[in-house]
């Protein structure tokens, strides 16, 4: 079997051509439906213990809750307050296995400060809870990887983050948490089950199940490249589709086993001038926490949590959402900010077991794994840090039918020892990062820059400049990249639109003032080389993108939900 971690145009047909297999039979056993974070896990811990393995996905990897959180990999400080000390411990764990042993070249440690605002109480209080979350950590199954919490007084707060307004705070505790790029994180793992044999093509929509009797069997499903229909068979589904969770349930007639409340939080993106810090900060709203986050060139402000029933695809950010934002960080400030300073802003949906009367903050991140009816697996709820530990339960649920009904021998998981795609070599080539940069011509920030989103993968890159000495230019309109990265996410990465790079193979349209606009015809330009666009086809990208960028803008304008909704939904996904 020749299997890659390559997810190019022929890999994507490729993959579906397998997972449809000879007609009438099952050639695989597990089928993950969903590309999130969640999804790809899945399919990484089923492909790993020897399973033949494929993934669908309706739109885009990442393309949903994945690439729009707040970016984080940490235990959540308030879990911890909510007495939630098992999901904390489990989340502490995984930090610290992603950290040390799985994408130490995606995930990096991120001081934070806790300001506080009042005398005594509130330091004793707060810093009890952070040792025992550093505690948590350090009695983990795997290396803490971060510095322990540490007590500041008004002053050492003004030395780090001059721009804090002293009237506003006593002091503050800084600790340590980690960060990823959610989207990039997705995507590796995708490429990860692929190196390993895993099947996985994007814009595949779920239409039906296929039954034998009571029995689950696979899928129809809608190739939405090729406008085809599609059967693919399979032992056990496995549906993965977060906030999609209901739709999927409803398809296969499951009976409400699980209900997933949609929970909307928005995040705001400004330069990192804006702000005089060499740490992000933590404050406490009246429904929840908010962080400001260092991000490269950045500063990501969020989030909020607010119930959401209107389009999942592509929620909205009010204006109330952004005041929202500015008005809780601005309390701390010297200077304010306003929205003149804001770059980019994002919303996206968290899928939360349904809690009654709850409100979407207080209902838990930990998930569920049901079986509705037999041969369809159903996971929801959880967080980005614990995507492993739920694939592993529902791949341990898969295997109980795999076991009884069709006497198969399945293996206990062993993704907590498969390094991510680009780990392996990464720590080499940070060591060899002045020698890479004098070779190739870059200048080492650029070498550091490329070493935190591809890894040992960086040489792929170098390959590609050497060949084309063009592609080392930088991205008119988003200089931060270099075109080699823009061809590189079609020809592996499964990037087969302008929006799949502008927004999640890049964070261009989050990380510019114009949103990407500028950058659009130049990325398209160099996409249509590799996907065969011909000039009305370049051109329809470039439109359809600039006409999603500008009912984002008009949806920011707008004081509520219902009119935000209204404004971005004129624009829908190009296929």
């Amino acid at each position: 079997m020749v299997v890659s971690s390559v997810l190019s145009p022929q890999a994507r047909d490729d993959a579906l051509t397998a997972m449809q297999g000879p007609p009438g039979r099952a050639d695989l056993d597990v089928l993950v439906v969903g590309g999130g974070i969640v999804g790809v896990g899945t399919a990484l811990d089923a492909v790993s213990r020897g399973l033949s393995t494929g993934l669908v996905e309706q739109r885009d990897l990442a393309s949903g809750t994945s690439s729009r959180s707040s970016k984080l990999v940490h235990g959540g400080l308030r879990y911890l307050e909510m007495m939630d000390f098992a999901l904390v411990r489990e989340a502490l764990q995984e930090r610290g296995l992603l950290l040390t042993r799985l994408a130490p070249h995606l995930v990096r440690p991120v001081p934070f400060l806790y300001p506080l605002t009042h005398r005594v109480w509130e330091r004793a209080y707060i810093g009890a809870g952070l040792s025992m979350y550093d505690g948590m950590a350090m009695l983990g199954k795997y290396d803490m990887g971060l510095p322990h919490h540490q007590h500041l007084t008004l002053r050492g707060v003004q030395r780090i983050a001059p721009d804090f307004d002293p009237a506003s705070l006593t002091g503050a505790i800084k600790y340590w948490d980690c960060q990823v790029d959610d989207a990039r994180l997705v995507l590796t793992i995708a490429r990860t089950a692929a190196a390993h044999g895993a099947h996985v093509a994007t814009r595949v929509r779920v239409t039906g199940f296929l039954r034998e009797g009571d029995r689950v069997v696979g899928v129809r499903a809608r190739d939405l490249e090729q406008d085809r229909d599609l059967e693919i068979r399979a032992r056990v589904v496995v549906n993965a589709a977060g906030v999609w969770t209901d739709e999927i349930q409803d398809l296969a007639g499951g009976h409400g086993a699980l209900r997933v409340q949609a929970s909307k939080g928005i995040h705001l993106v400004v330069p990192r001038d804006r702000i005089r810090s060499e740490a992000g900060f933590i404050m406490r709203t009246e429904k929840s926490v908010l962080f400001v986050i260092p991000w490269e060139r950045h500063w990501i402000i969020g989030t909020t949590d607010t119930p959401w029933d209107l389009d999942k695809a592509h929620p909205a950010a009010s204006r109330a959402d952004i005041d929202y934002l500015l008005g809780h960080v601005n309390a701390i400030l010297r200077e304010p900010l306003d929205h003149e300073d804001v770059e980019g802003v994002y919303a996206g949906l968290r899928p939360l077991l349904s809690g009654e009367s709850e409100p979407t903050s207080r209902i838990s991140r930990e998930h569920t794994v049901v079986m509705p009816v037999p041969g369809l697996v159903m996971i929801a709820g959880g967080k980005l840090t614990t995507y492993r530990v739920m694939g592993r339960d529902a791949v341990d649920a898969a295997a109980d039918t795999l076991r009884s009904t069709y006497h198969l021998a399945v293996r206990d998981s062993i993704t907590d020892r498969v390094p991510l795609l680009g780990a392996a070599g990464w720590e080499t080539r940070r060591n060899q990062r002045v020698l890479l940069a004098r070779r190739s011509g870059l200048d080492v920030a650029r070498i550091d820059h490329l070493l935190g989103r591809y890894g040992d993968q960086l040489d792929d890159l170098l390959a590609l400049m050497e060949s084309r000495p063009t592609l080392a230019e930088p991205v008119e309109g988003a200089e931060d990249h270099l075109g080699a990265e823009i061809v590189y996410a079609v020809t592996h990465e499964g990037a087969r639109h302008l929006d799949d790079v502008l927004t999640r193979r890049t964070r261009i349209s989050i990380e510019t003032f114009d949103r990407g606009v500028s950058a659009a015809p130049g990325v398209a330009a160099l996409m249509a080389e590799q996907l065969g666009w011909d000039a009305a086809r370049t051109a329809d990208e470039v439109d359809h993108y600039l006409r999603r960028v500008e009912a984002e803008r008009q949806s920011q304008l707008m004081l509520t939900d219902q009119e935000a909704d209204e404004a971005r939904v004129t624009v829908r996904d190009i296929v």
